[in-house]
Parts: structure tokens; C-alpha cells; sequence
């Protein structure tokens, strides 16, 4: 059995956001797109590529929330009626798969304990390596190519968000 789970991020407090005019939400650095028929448009709530033309909003993320010089945000996208996807232990979306991937563990302080780029195929080796370090309280995957945030990987039955 895999000792980690990859989840999405909450949905609700998004979900007001999508009835917010296109000008009210560039006045907070959001964007509203459509997903074009080539993918490159992965949720970040419900794990999957949107499917052309789904409604997204483009936003700026805080993914890593601490107090540890590793705090972190970045752009996300997040997709009109998705909600949080908690896949089962040792599931690694397509979405996933099918990227480049920057793999980084952090310790129970947010400090970073290691980081790495790999297919998003190979993934799950390296989630079951890392795992296997007791140190290691959680991870997170980035999409290499363009560094955005992807999505949390925890210990099972230890959720963080």
C-alpha cells in the first residue's frame, strides 16, 4: 500500500468568484478563460484538464502558507463547478502523467528536504521513496515547464492544506 495521496485544492472559496464581472475580476489579478481544444489547462481542484471550452479563472495562489522562508504562491487555474478531488492512496492523475513534474518534500516545519524534475510518469516512485522518510510530512508537485503549482501530496490520514 502507498503511504501518500494526492489532493485537490478546496473549491468554495472560488466558487463566488465565477459570478464576479470580468473588470471586478482584473481589479484582483484574476483572469477568466476558456480551455482550447490542446489541454493546458489543468484544474487544480478537481486534478483533470478542463475539457475545451469549460470556463477557468486564472489566479494567483498561495500554496505554500508558513511562516518558513519557503512560502510560496503562484498562478493556478480552477474550473467552473469542479470540486476537491482527494484521489485514493497511491493515484497519480493523467493530468499529472502527462508533464514534466518538479517534486518537492518538505518537513513538518516547511522547511524544503528535498527537490527533483521528473516524467510525470515516475512520480509515484519517487512519492513512494520519499514517503518512506519519516522526516518527510508532505509534498508538493509543480509543473516544471511553466513552475506552476499542481497539487498536494500527503501522508495517509494526515490532510493538509
Amino acid at each position: 500500500m502507498h503511504p501518500w495521496q494526492l489532493s485537490g485544492i478546496d473549491h468554495q472559496p472560488f466558487e463566488a468568484l465565477f459570478e464576479s464581472s470580468d473588470d471586478a475580476l482584473a481589479a484582483r489579478g484574476i483572469v477568466r478563460r476558456r480551455a482550447g481544444d490542446s489541454g493546458g489547462y489543468p484544474c487544480r481542484v478537481s486534478l483533470t484538464d478542463a475539457p475545451a471550452g469549460a470556463e477557468l479563472l486564472l489566479l494567483p495562489y498561495t500554496h505554500l502558507a508558513t511562516h518558513s522562508p519557503y512560502r510560496a504562491s503562484g498562478p493556478i487555474f480552477v474550473q467552473r463547478g469542479a470540486t476537491r478531488c482527494v484521489l485514493p492512496a497511491g493515484v497519480v492523475p493523467a493530468y499529472v502523467q502527462r508533464r514534466l513534474i518538479s517534486v518537492r518534500a518538505y518537513d513538518s516545519a516547511d522547511f524544503m528536504l528535498s527537490g527533483l524534475v521528473c516524467q510525470g510518469t515516475e512520480v509515484a516512485t519517487h512519492l513512494d521513496r520519499l514517503f518512506a522518510d519519516t522526516t518527510v510530512a508532505f509534498v508538493q508537485l509543480h509543473n516544471a515547464g511553466h513552475g506552476c503549482f499542481s497539487c498536494q501530496v500527503n501522508r495517509v490520514g494526515h490532510p493538509r492544506q
